[in-house]
């Protein structure tokens, strides 16, 4: 096994751990961004004001993203047990 090998599955890993969390990510950026556009409107400054809906909005996006995500994390592994054998050697 050399660097190149080494730097690729890194790369690899990265991606996917990028593409799995990507989703939930944004969306609590987007409801994060709207909610203190909201408080700052209002002049109201509640912690949960801003709390409660990123919860709620990265639930439902992780319940969505599920059989997605899923699919990802299997096709990784399965990637990454396949190329297993090039390790042992």
């Amino acid at each position: 096994m050399d660097a190149a090998q080494v730097l690729e599955w890194s790369r690899d890993l990265l991606w996917t751990a990028l593409l799995l969390a990507g989703p939930a990510l944004l969306v609590s950026l987007v409801v994060g961004l709207v909610i203190s556009l909201l408080q700052a409107m209002t002049s109201l400054q509640d912690q949960t004001l801003s709390l409660v809906p990123k919860l709620l909005a990265v639930a439902l996006v992780l319940l969505w993203t599920m059989p997605w995500a899923l699919h990802i994390a299997s096709h990784f592994t399965q990637r990454m047990l396949g190329q297993l054998s090039q390790v042992v050697r």
